[in-house]
C-alpha cells in the first residue's frame, strides 16, 4: 500500500468516525417534535391527575425527563411551579430571570402564553443540564389556565 492510499484510507476512517460521533451527539439531544409531544403529554397528565401530583412528577419523577428534555411550569406572574432540571427553582418568583445576553426569559414565555396560548419562544441561551454548558435554546409551551407548561430543546 502506498503512502497516499494509506493516508486516504486513514482520512476516510477519521471522517466516518466524526460523522458517527455527530450523529450520536444529535441522538443525545431532544428534537422539536419530541419537546412538543412531551408538553402535550404533560398537559394531559395535569388534566388527569391534578396540578399538585403533576408538578411533583415533573420536578422529582422520571416519566417527564428524557436526555436534555424536561418539563417546566410557571404561573402567569413568573412563579416557578415545576422544574424538571433544577428542583431548587420551584416556588421562586423568576419573572426577572434573564439569559446571558439580557433576554427576559420568563417574561417572554408569559407573553407568548398570554397572546398566542401556545407556540415556540426561540433565540435565547440557558444552561444545558446534560452538557453543563450555556447553549442556545428554544422552548415550546402551552397555556393551561393561569399557567404555562413548557419543554425546550438545546441548540449547540
Amino acid at each position: 500500500m502506498t503512502f497516499f492510499s494509506a493516508f486516504k484510507k486513514t482520512l476516510h476512517l477519521m471522517l466516518a468516525s466524526l460523522v458517527m460521533a455527530g450523529a450520536a451527539q444529535a441522538a443525545d439531544q431532544g428534537t422539536a417534535a419530541e419537546a412538543e409531544a412531551m408538553v402535550k403529554k404533560a398537559v394531559a397528565y395535569i388534566k388527569t391527575n391534578g396540578a399538585e401530583k403533576a408538578y411533583e412528577e415533573f420536578t422529582n419523577g422520571k416519566s417527564f425527563k428524557d436526555r436534555d428534555l424536561y418539563i417546566i411550569v410557571y404561573d402567569l406572574n413568573g412563579k416557578n411551579l415545576a422544574q424538571g432540571a433544577n428542583p431548587k427553582l420551584v416556588g421562586k418568583d423568576l419573572i426577572g430571570l434573564k439569559d446571558p445576553d439580557g433576554k427576559p426569559l420568563i417574561q417572554m414565555f408569559i407573553d407568548l402564553a398570554k397572546t398566542k396560548g401556545k407556540g415556540w419562544v426561540d433565540g435565547y441561551k440557558f444552561l444545558n443540564p446534560v452538557s453543563q454548558k450555556i447553549e442556545g435554546k428554544a422552548m415550546y409551551l402551552e397555556r393551561v389556565g393561569d399557567t404555562l407548561v413548557g419543554c425546550g430543546i438545546y441548540k449547540n
